[in-house]
């Protein structure tokens, strides 16, 4: 996984990963307008064909990714992904029935994570967590990112 993750930071950020269409489900055929296109920095969304939309979010906005395929979809090989994000616009965003799905995903899964170390902004501090047990007068530590060590909060 570590050996990925190095491989994934000095990949070249607009080199195309996956370039998919939505496929019917039916035989599993391209005959849609939706393109989804997979940089190591940059998910693109594109649907239309008269009036188009173009759907962008950066990878380090990738919170989770889910994986689901129907019985249909798995006769045809294809599969769904939803992408969960930290993105305004569209939180959730689906690439439906696309070939390849799980290895889709899984690069989605390891080249959000070294997005997110690539601009240093991994965040695994839930606030909530936090003013809850300070309440109780609880001593929680976490690593802080920004100062580079272990800091205590409360006793």
């Amino acid at each position: 996984m570590a050996e990925d993750m190095k491989v994934i930071l000095e990949e070249n950020e607009h080199e195309v990963k996956f370039k998919e269409r939505k496929r019917l489900l039916f035989f599993g055929l391209p005959w849609t307008f939706t393109k989804y296109t997979i940089t190591p920095s940059i998910l693109t969304i594109e649907q239309g064909l008269l009036k188009t939309t173009e759907d962008d979010c950066y990878m380090y906005k990738v919170q989770d990714v889910k994986h689901s395929a129907t019985l249909i979809e798995k006769i045809f090989k294809l599969g769904t992904i939803t992408c969960y994000t930290g993105d305004v616009t569209n939180p959730e965003l689906q690439l439906v029935h696309i070939k390849n799905s799980k290895e889709v995903k899984n690069y989605l899964l390891k080249a959000s994570e070294a997005a997110r170390i690539k601009r240093s902004t991994l965040n695994t501090l839930d606030i909530s967590a936090i003013e809850n047990d300070l309440e109780e007068k609880k001593a929680v530590r976490f690593f802080d990112n920004t100062k580079g060590q272990e800091v205590k909060y409360g006793e």
